[in-house]
């Protein structure tokens, strides 16, 4: 009877610690395959920060390169004008060199 009471108490313990390491198993299975899909939506967010961040850049670039453009017009602008006013001033010196020649 003993070892009919003590083969019992063994199989019933052994088929609590199966039952237990499948639970753990399935538990760290679950785990896994969770932490799994948590690294997939990070490397996602992370792609998508990323191109966002490389859309901002080039953006900003062609801001800049607009920025540039308009300063070199600005600059080609500024230098014609003053050419011309450097050009109308030398005429009208021409011209009162004239007059005083001819006034002597």
């Amino acid at each position: 009877m003993k070892k009919v009471l003590i083969a019992a108490m063994v199989l019933t313990l052994s088929m609590t610690v199966l039952t237990s390491c499948r639970d753990t198993k399935d538990k760290a299975k679950e785990a896994t395959e969770e932490a799994a899909e948590s690294l997939d939506k990070a490397g996602e967010d992370l792609k998508e920060a990323a191109d966002d961040a490389t859309d901002a850049m080039k953006k900003a670039g062609e801001e800049a390169k607009e920025m540039g453009e308009k300063a070199l017009d600005s600059l080609k602008k500024a230098g014609e004008e003053t050419m011309d006013a450097a050009e109308k001033a030398g005429e009208d010196m021409k011209e009162a060199a004239k007059k005083a020649i001819d006034s002597i």
